[in-house]
This record gives C-alpha cells, structure tokens and sequence, in this order.
C-alpha cells in the first residue's frame, strides 16, 4: 500500500498492540502506552530502564555496562586506560591518579568534531566536487564547439581546392572526429569518477547525521573521523585546442593544404582546490573560457615568487623607543598600521601615502588591529578590557571584559571575531564572537583542552 495515497494508522504500544504510544523505554528502545510500562519495567529487571514521554525518546544516553561491575553503568572515562570505567572502579582504586573525565563530556566533544566534520563536508568538500563536475561539464559541451569550428574551417579552405582536395579534407575531419570521442571519453570517464565520489560524500554525510542522533556511545566514541581522505582532489585536465593551420596555396597540395596540430590533456594534480570564500564569490571559468589579453593570449597564471620583491617603502614615522606593532590589509591596495602610541594609520600601498588616522577612543594603545569582512577596523584595548571597531569615523565598543584582558584579535571567514586574552589569574583562553554575543570558549587547562 503507497503511504502517500493511503490513510495512515497512528503508531501502537509494542506490547499490547492496541492502545496508541505513550511512553518510550530509553534503554531497551520499546514503544509503550502508560499501562504497560509496568509490565514492561518488571519483564527485565537486570536492566536498568529509563522510561520517558514518547515526544522526549533518544534524550537518555545509553551507558556501557562496566566491564569488571556488570550491574553497573560506565559515566566515566579514563584516559590513560582509554577505556569506560564506573564508580565502583574509581573506589577499587585501579585508577589511582589517571586521568578522569565525565563520558558525557567527551561524548559533546566527540560529537562536536563529528559536526566540524559535516560542516567541512557540506560547505567546503561537497560544493568543489561539485563545481569540479560542473567545470567538466562545462569543457565538455566547450569541446563539442571548439571541434566543430574546426571542421568548418577545414571545409571552406576544402571548397577552394575543389575535387582534388575531398579526400585529404575527409581524412583531417576523421582526424578531428577521433579525437573528439577521445577526449570526450576520457572527460566523461573523470566526470564519473568525480560525481561518484560526490555521491559517497553526501552517503558519509547522511551516515554522521545519525552518528550526531545516535545515543550509543561507544559507537560515537571510536568512530574514526575519516573527511580528510576527500581533501585529495581529483585531478584537473587541462585542455589545449586543437588548430588547424593551412599554408598558401602555391606549394604542393599534399603539403601546403594544412594539417591538425592535436588537442592536448594533460592531468594537473593541483588544478582544483577546497572551496573557499574566494570561490564563493563566482565560480572558477573554465581552460577554454579564460580571458584573453590584447594579443589573443591566456593571461598568465600568478605563481609564488621564489624571492619576495618590494612593492613599496612606507615610512610610517615609528622611530627610537617606538614601534611599528601591527599591520591589517584592508586590499591589495590598502593596509592599516598601529604602534606604540594611540593611532591608527591608513595608507595607500601604490601611493606609499597616508590616507587618514583614527585615535582610539580611551588614548590607549592598540594592542592588536584587524579588518572583518565588511572592512572595518577592530582594535583591542588591554588597559580599558575592551574590544572596539571604527566605523564612519567613530569609535564603538563591541566587548567589554571583567577579570580578563584582551590581547589578539583576528576575524573568522563567517565574520565572527577571535578574540584571545589573558586572565588576571594569569589563565588564557580563546572566544569566538558573533558582534558582542559570546559564541565559544577554548582554555588551556592542565594540558587538557575545554570547550564550550
């Protein structure tokens, strides 16, 4: 019977089979209604049954049974043993001055990870396969036309030689016909391979979606993060057009009406890269819709220069006993500087000029500068424990601190802010920002990282 057409019957105690589900057994996964959850708690009293609301099943997590007290539940972990352990291990002593954590703490860390990792999937991995694919979509259909001017080419210089040339014209368009199957096969082979391995990201993503639901905690805990296998991409053929070259019509016909210089693919290893927030902006133009330069040629590929090479010398007035701190692009064009006195200063990189200073708002001196997306300086203040962002001129306070005194400050590719800082019991931690709103807290503590 279709689901989608037929009337549907609600779900029923899997007990009594009659009465509609009311309750839900955590621990032994049974659908009850109130009636027989008696029944249900004294039919195994070994287990330890965690009886809900149906609308709250899954919330209990599942404890492994301890391996050396079988009538107890592990809700510890220990790190040397890296192994579960229950209260009664922790009194035998077996333990003495091991590492111990909360399993349910290791278990939000885990699952945590779990979730940078579907993070990493579907906004990073996921999308440059799929752009990869369309790119060869993309030079495959550019191929089809690319051949098929060649063809009418070699048909009009065809009809000025008449009969005598209709041989050596039809063998040339075989010439081109091979090559176009060639080539096509074998992009088509990489188109293939490239939405095959699309599809199993999005089944490993499908698969740690119910890891991140799963409520066995041993499965979640030795599972093996594995996305970073996807971070090889495939490789990028690189396509040389064909061209057909013919002389002038004086020398021999067998030699002068023209031949085909062969399409080239070639396989680049680092052709494609992850997406990021550059490629967010517009998709990567494929080899045959690169832009020309005046003189019809492929403009060329930047590369890293093997010597650095001084663009421009900005004298930023910093002298003596003061220093230049702290420099924050803006653009290529343009970057902004702070030292040891209380401005900021922005210059022009191709004037080598200064545009403007922002004095900060208490007469401090910055301690770290960065620019967020949007292109708004941010400065931080360690004596006043404040964060601060410049905009239209003026100075505003985003964050302000209690105990704590902010030193570096950098913005995410998302545009919240990183902000590190210091305590005044000498303790130091990292928070994200999302404006004034405190997202996360990573702290160093006894060599042991925690995270909120």
């Amino acid at each position: 019977m279709d689901p989608r057409t037929s009337a549907q019957d609600l779900m029923r105690c899997d007990l009594c089979e009659t009465t509609v589900v009311q309750m839900h057994c955590d621990t032994c996964l049974v659908n009850l209604c109130k009636a027989c959850v008696g029944e249900h708690m004294i039919s195994d009293e070994s287990n330890d049954h965690k009886v809900v609301k149906f609308q709250a099943r899954k919330s209990t997590l599942l404890y492994p049974r301890c391996t050396t007290h079988r009538d107890n539940s592990c809700e510890l972990h220990c790190k040397e043993c890296n192994t579960p352990i229950c209260s009664a291990c922790i009194a035998s002593r077996n333990h003495k001055e091991h590492d111990i954590h909360l399993l349910k703490d290791i278990l939000a860390r885990k699952k945590a990870a779990i979730q940078t990792e579907i993070n990493e999937l579907e906004e990073s991995i996921c999308p440059t396969y799929l752009d990869i694919a369309t790119d060869i979509q993309n030079t495959l259909s550019q191929l089809d036309a690319k051949h098929e001017e060649l063809s009418t080419a070699i048909t009009k210089h065809g009809e000025a030689w008449h009969r005598e040339i209709e041989k050596l014209v039809k063998k040339l368009k075989a010439e081109i016909d091979g090559m176009k199957s060639t080539h096509n096969e074998t992009l088509e082979a990489h188109l293939s391979n490239v939405r095959s391995c699309t599809s199993k990201i999005n089944d490993d993503i499908n698969s740690l979606h119910k890891l991140i639901d799963s409520t066995d905690i041993l499965k979640v805990l030795y599972f093996q993060l594995e996305y970073k296998k996807y971070r090889l991409l495939p490789s990028k053929f690189n396509i040389t057009m064909a061209q057909f070259s013919p002389p002038s019509i004086q020398e021999e016909i067998s030699e002068v009406f023209g031949k085909i210089i062969p399409t080239t693919v070639s396989s680049d290893n680092h052709g494609y890269s992850i997406r990021t927030a550059e490629r967010l902006l517009g998709a990567e133009m494929s080899p045959l819709q690169e832009k020309k330069t005046d003189t019809g040629s492929s403009p060329p590929v930047k590369q890293l220069l093997d010597e650095p090479q001084t663009v421009t010398t900005i004298d930023t007035g910093y002298q003596y006993y003061m220093y230049l701190n702290n420099v924050a692009c803006l653009s290529d064009e343009e970057i902004w500087t702070s030292g040891d006195d209380h401005t900021m200063n922005f210059y022009s990189i191709i004037q080598g000029s200064l545009l403007k200073s922002i004095t900060t708002k208490s007469g401090n001196w910055p301690y770290d500068i960065a620019v967020t997306k949007s292109g708004d300086l941010v400065y931080t203040d360690q004596i006043n424990r404040t964060v601060n962002i410049v905009k239209n001129e003026g100075v505003e306070e985003v964050i302000r601190l209690q105990n704590w005194k902010p030193s570096g400050v950098c913005c995410t590719f998302f545009g919240d802010l990183l902000v590190t800082m210091y305590g005044d019991n000498k303790q130091s931690k990292v928070i994200r920002y999302s404006g004034s709103t405190e997202k996360q807290t990573i702290q160093l503590t006894n060599n042991s990282y925690i995270q909120n």
